[in-house]
């Protein structure tokens, strides 16, 4: 039987590096998580503080805490990329409405996680620069086309990682954070004339499918 052909998205921002470390340290301990834990792990331990439930991270070590900055900068990007967005001007109307409550959650995640950070008795790491390609808040197609490459590789991290998880609180976390980003996927989808549903089944990527897309957002 044929398979179907399967639509390729684009990379966010063209596959070129967005984000600017303050210094050379940041930028190396960013990194080195990176290979040791994925980017899909780090949503997951993301999931967990975002739920505010202690006993997710109450046994953190350094290496948690390192997991957690890596994916509060992700946040941030994130937090950032949809601020800047909404403050171009190139959404109105109902698309506003609709895009304005991503930005906030995404908002709410910073704030989640630094917060947990913080409990755990971590430094958070301070929010890095961002150079967003020219063009990416010009006009709505390339805000949205951008915000939906972001969104579904985001929800591809999450399920791709949900089937490991055994303790029973991470996996609820993760879930419910899983099932947020798929709604945004899904609204950007559609604002861009998409289906929102393509798929009876969410895609997944593998820990090192995502970090392998991920790390073009870093500057090298």
């Amino acid at each position: 039987m044929t398979q179907p052909q399967q639509f390729v998205r684009p990379q966010p921002f063209g596959g070129r590096p967005v984000i600017q470390f303050r210094d050379d340290h940041s930028r190396r301990r960013f990194l080195q998580t990176a290979l040791v834990v994925g980017a899909g792990s780090s949503l997951v331990a993301a999931a967990a503080a975002m739920r505010g439930d202690p006993r997710a991270v109450a046994d953190a070590t350094a290496n948690d805490l390192d997991i957690l900055n890596y994916a509060l900068t992700l946040e941030h990007l994130e937090a950032e990329f949809y601020t800047q967005g909404l403050d171009s001007g190139v959404l109105g109307g109902r698309d506003l409405e609709l895009v304005e409550p991503i930005r906030d959650h995404e908002q709410a995640h910073v704030e989640a996680v630094t917060q947990t950070i913080t409990d755990l008795g971590g430094e958070p790491v301070d929010k890095p620069s961002f150079m967003f390609p020219d063009g990416t808040f010009d006009d709505k197609d390339m805000f949205l086309t951008n915000a939906s490459a972001f969104e579904e590789l985001g929800v591809t991290a999450y399920h791709g990682q949900v089937p490991r998880i055994d303790d029973a609180d991470i996996l609820a976390a993760a879930a419910a954070i899983a099932g947020v980003e798929s709604r945004h996927a899904a609204i950007v989808a559609d604002l861009l004339g998409e289906n929102p549903f393509p798929s009876p089944f969410e895609k997944t990527m593998t820990m090192e499918q995502v970090l392998e897309q991920a790390s073009t957002f870093i500057e090298q």
